[in-house]
Order: structure tokens, then sequence, then C-alpha cells
């Protein structure tokens, strides 16, 4: 595989903030369990996505990719709503 064509990270969350100008911060909730005790734990992850479609709503569910930085805290880019 070539260097410069390396599959992107691909994540699919909860839109929990559309406040921004094409910005939109998702949730991503992930089960672990824990090493020495075994219970599951919900761990959760904000990031924020560029996206310049205009009918995202807060609780709609999106996918995105990495992408190149798009600002200090954007490396993520909207692919597709999913609900």
């Amino acid at each position: 595989m070539d260097k410069n064509k390396q599959k992107k990270r691909q994540w699919t969350g909860i839109v929990v903030s559309t406040k921004m100008a094409k910005t939109i911060v998702v949730r991503v909730d992930r089960t672990l369990i824990h090493p020495k005790y075994g219970k599951r734990m919900k761990i959760s992850k904000r990031y924020k996505v560029h996206s310049v479609m205009s009918d995202i709503k807060v609780g709609d569910k999106v996918v995105f990719v990495e992408c190149r930085p798009l600002s200090r805290d954007k490396r993520w880019r909207l692919v597709k709503k999913l609900s």
C-alpha cells in the first residue's frame, strides 16, 4: 500500500452541538471492559467535525472520517447522515 493512500479512520456518532459555523460536535461512545474487575465501562469522546451540510440537527447519527488539519481542533470531515 502506498504511503499516501492509507485507509482513513472512520467513526459513527451522534451530533451533540450545531452552534458553530460549518462545524458540528459529534459524540462517539465505546464500551470497554475494565482489565482488573471485568466490569463494562461506557467511554465517550467528542470530536469537532467539519460540515457544510445545513440539514444536520442535534441527535442525528452521522459518519465521519479523518482528514488534514482544518483548524486547531478540527481533523475530521463529515461523510454522510445516517438518520
